[in-house]
């Protein structure tokens, strides 16, 4: 965004829970349209304060924990963020006049689709049904949205994208935590046959996507946003470990997840045909530049694998 638009200033609010890394915007920490706050978005005096210093006129919430194994460890922390975090979020926005309220959800809130249906797609109007303690709560801050459309006029989008992947994707997830094992001959844990099918979409290509809708988009309007790119899980691993030289038999198949969705692809039509986004990045060449950045950010991923990455907003914000 800063790229695109350098007169914009940019807030960042993160509570840097264990996936936040704040080196992750080393490059623009000195920029004077940037400003990085440590809050968490479930506390409303913190919020409120930074509402009234910055005065927002966009604000789009991306905040989420996000990983399905941890919510079915542990659902209470994913409704507490995911759900009472949009509500405080959108309460600031009410209270402190915000042109737009932009809500970054999930394709996992349709649930699944059959693996044999190579036909079917979700649609913005397929119908809620979902499997996790994750998507669950990733509904029901959708619902929450539209509500507060329908109730105070809040002038809200919601984009509902598949799975992404790139560049500073934390290592818990599926493709950089096969990179980071491969490249250290480790295990490559895969669930049950390896035969789950997920519609990959390139971080940028998503973040194209959210910049117009909150520019361009229709208040009140949901997006799907979708890659084209279908792949199984064996393959994209497969094809990480042709790409690094490894062998296969590093993959060792796991006992599947709880609920586990076969199959995710979105229907991109609508956002195509109002705003006219399409995915710029095919998966083939997507994931040799991410393989790529991650052979030439090793120490990005090391100190998360390591732990260290937590000490580094100790190192930034101790001298300040």
């Amino acid at each position: 965004m800063l790229e695109k638009y350098p007169d914009y200033r940019i807030i960042c609010l993160d509570k840097l829970t264990y996936a936040g890394n704040l080196s992750t915007l080393k490059s623009v920490m000195d920029n004077p349209n940037f400003r990085f706050v440590k809050a968490d978005i479930c506390d409303r005096n913190a919020v409120e304060t930074l509402f009234a210093e910055e005065k927002p006129d966009i604000v789009v919430n991306f905040a989420a924990e996000s990983h399905v194994d941890r919510s079915i460890e542990t659902p209470e922390i994913f409704l507490q963020t995911n759900i009472i975090g949009t509500a405080v979020l959108m309460d600031a926005c009410r209270k402190f006049g915000i042109k737009r309220y932009h809500q970054v959800s999930t394709d996992e809130v349709y649930g699944d689709l059959p693996i044999d249906r190579p036909d079917l797609f979700f649609t913005e109007n397929t119908p809620l049904h979902t499997s996790s303690p994750y998507s669950s709560s990733k509904a029901g801050a959708d619902l929450l949205v539209l509500a507060y459309y329908r109730t105070y006029n809040l002038p809200v989008t919601i984009s509902r994208c598949s799975n992404n992947y790139g560049p500073y994707h934390f290592p818990e997830k599926l493709i950089p935590l096969m990179i980071a094992n491969a490249l250290n001959d480790k295990p490559l844990p895969v669930y049950g046959e390896g035969i789950n099918v997920r519609d990959w979409l390139y971080v940028k290509d998503h973040c194209k996507a959210i910049d117009l809708i909150i520019h361009n988009g229709k208040v009140g309007e949901v997006y799907n946003v979708g890659g084209h790119n279908e792949m199984r899980n064996i393959d994209i691993v497969k094809l990480i470990c042709k790409e690094l030289g490894k062998s296969e038999d590093l993959i060792t198949f796991v006992k599947d997840r709880k609920g586990h969705d076969m199959r995710y692809a979105i229907d991109p039509t609508k956002i195509h045909n109002e705003l006219g986004w399409l995915p710029e990045t095919k998966f083939e060449d997507g994931i040799k530049k991410t393989i790529r950045w991650y052979l030439d950010n090793r120490e990005w991923w090391e100190e998360i694998v390591s732990g260290e990455y937590r000490n580094y907003y100790e190192k930034m914000y101790s001298n300040r």
